[in-house]
């Protein structure tokens, strides 16, 4: 077994053929037949233009309609690049994982609320609003995967912002 499919099959969670059968989305994964070397490319590929697209909204910053679009497509490029590497049904199940699933909501709240004010819209204080908002429930979705630090960053805060001395 070579060494992509190990990082395929530790990324996937194990063994497929036992979820797949209990899996309520049904079976995606047989949809796509990348193999594993095709699927870590696609994922570079998508990551990078993701960022790429993020770093771009920059230079039309003081548009912020554009800078919306711009970032917001970036965004979903960069954090649906790991389905070519988990698999849409592993994505989906740790997207809605009980200690993700407020922030996932939020997040995607967020994503097409800066959608909605910047096309439909065009309201640009509104939009930024959303785009802060998209920013920091991505951020506190992120910590989840990282253990205590939403702890960790819960309680800084409480200790930055604490009034009482």
């Amino acid at each position: 077994m070579d060494a992509l499919t190990r990082l395929h099959r530790s990324l996937a969670g194990g063994d497929d053929e036992e979820r797949q059968e209990e899996d309520i989305l049904g079976d995606t994964d047989d949809l796509c037949s990348l193999s594993p070397l095709q699927r870590v490319y696609a994922f570079a590929a998508c990551l990078a233009t993701g960022l790429a697209l993020m770093l771009l909204s920059l230079i039309v910053l003081a548009k912020p309609i554009k800078f919306t679009v711009m970032f917001t497509f970036g965004n979903i490029m960069a954090v649906g690049s790991t389905v070519f590497v988990m698999g849409l049904n592993k994505q989906l199940r740790m997207m809605l994982n009980p200690v993700r699933v407020y922030a996932t909501a939020i997040y995607g709240g967020c994503v097409v609320f800066a959608l909605i004010f910047a096309l439909l819209l065009h309201d640009k204080l509104l939009t930024l609003i959303a785009i802060i908002c998209e920013i920091c429930a991505l951020f506190w979705y992120s910590l989840s995967y990282i253990p205590f630090a939403r702890r960790i960053v819960s309680d800084l805060m409480v200790k930055l912002c604490d009034t009482e001395l």
